[in-house]
């Protein structure tokens, strides 16, 4: 979970709201991790962490993946005025948490082993396409050097091996909610895909409000910036403005 997945969509938000974009405990940019093992718990201690540092008491959050898994278990905590999760992790049971994180290693691995040729690679839209078609679905619209630093973002995760390994990694109920809590899944989601996941979430989750993104990969916010904006503005009631 790194700021930099949401470049796109920051510009778009900031019309209407102070924004910030850490980049989570063992990510690039984020904080050194302090323990081994380290655990979802230990991401989200380091993100509250923030909030106090930045004296941001109760802030709409919005997250994807692991960092939706972050921003559902911060508004548990009563740290969130509102939170928007984009195709959240935890709602997984272990088979699919096992294979959803094989899966992983196994493309940062391929990754790293033609690393030295990567920018060669990335000059051909269709790579690029291809490369990137886990998460998006418009890998040729980027540029050479944005698909560089996407695919190259992963090597300097320091969690990679530890992170999702306990058998407690999963979002437990929360009914009522804390506060407003909206669900947000990829159309086109392969690397958790809609139809193995939705039933979790609303279960978990019965008085979210769960939508789903039309024509979108697992990472929304490189196919549709202006899409994701809107959702997360509805949410926090902007978008009325």
């Amino acid at each position: 979970m790194s700021g930099s997945a949401w470049q796109e969509t920051v510009p778009l938000l900031a019309a209407n709201h102070t924004v910030y974009t850490p980049s989570a405990l063992g990510h690039r940019g984020g904080p050194a991790v302090q323990r081994r093992p380290a655990t979802i718990w230990d991401v989200i201690d380091a993100s509250e962490r923030y909030l106090d540092e930045k004296e941001l008491d109760r802030p709409h959050l919005a997250g994807h993946s692991m960092g939706g898994f972050v921003a559902l278990e911060l508004a548990r905590r009563g740290r969130a005025a509102s939170v928007c999760a984009f195709s959240p992790g935890g709602f997984w049971s272990d088979e699919l948490r096992i294979r959803n994180m094989k899966e992983v290693r196994r493309r940062v691995a391929l990754s790293r082993l033609v690393r030295p040729l990567t920018p060669l690679m990335m000059r051909s839209p269709l790579v690029r396409q291809r490369a990137l078609r886990l998460g998006t679905l418009r890998g040729d619209r980027l540029s050479v050097d944005r698909a560089v630093e996407i695919v190259e973002e992963p090597f300097d995760c320091t969690i990679l091996d530890d992170i999702f390994n306990n058998a407690d990694e999963y979002v437990k109920p929360m009914d009522p909610l804390p506060c407003p809590i909206t669900v947000a899944w990829a159309e086109k989601d392969t690397a958790l895909p809609l139809e193995l996941y939705e039933a979790a979430v609303r279960e978990t989750l019965p008085r979210a409000t769960f939508t789903v993104l039309p024509d979108v990969a697992h990472v929304p916010m490189l196919d549709d910036p202006g899409l994701v904006a809107h959702t997360i503005l509805a949410v926090t009631g902007a978008a009325k403005g």
